[in-house]
């Protein structure tokens, strides 16, 4: 079975994807390859921090690998807190105090439209593939489900009434930003390699 490296030991995101693959192929995670770095994300936008994380990899392994950067973009906020989603409060993944934040900033505010975005950087036999994903929604003025990770209890897909946090794996799964990235990582993988 072909390998491929998901540049990543954040054990939701390793779930979600292993969900929509379905053994078509091993994912391996960080950890599985003996890799302990911190790759720095220093990069201004999701595909760049993405292409960061796949070329580490690639380079350092010689690997088949994909690196992802997600976030949170508020229009209210002129974007926040974006590529700096798992940190906007300070500390990186303290997910209680980014949430805490973001209904602080937008305290009275009526627009509350937000999208979560995925760029996907594929790094296959050598050559770099962007995938993205997008899904729109509202923060709600309020925390509401136990699922899911990070911004999840406050944003509520377009469409629906209830939180990414209220909704099952196989219902974020089948709507999700991630989700949508993984989808066209999957299609390309399944004509180019036969996967």
């Amino acid at each position: 079975m072909q390998q491929l490296v998901f540049a990543t030991n954040n054990q939701h995101k390793l779930e979600e994807v292993s969900a929509k693959i379905k053994g078509r192929f091993k994912l391996l995670s960080l950890d599985d390859i003996g890799c302990t770095d911190d790759i720095e994300e220093t990069g201004t936008t999701f595909r760049e921090n993405a292409s960061i994380k796949s070329h580490y990899i690639y380079q350092q392994y010689k690997l088949n690998c994909f690196g992802d950067d997600s976030g949170l973009e508020i229009d209210a906020l002129k974007g926040e807190p974006g590529v700096y989603s798992a940190r906007y409060a300070g500390e990186h993944g303290n997910h209680a105090a980014n949430i805490s934040k973001v209904l602080q900033n937008l305290h009275d505010e009526k627009n509350r439209k937000a999208r979560f975005c995925t760029v996907i950087s594929l790094i296959w036999n050598g050559e770099e593939h962007f995938f993205d994903g997008t899904v729109e929604g509202n923060i709600r003025t309020e925390l509401s489900g136990t699922e899911g990770f990070g911004y999840d209890p406050i944003f509520e897909p377009e469409g629906y009434n209830i939180t990414f946090a209220e909704m099952s794996m196989d219902q974020k799964n089948s709507i999700s930003h991630r989700a949508r990235a993984v989808d066209k990582l999957i299609d390309f993988l399944s004509t180019t390699s036969g996967l």
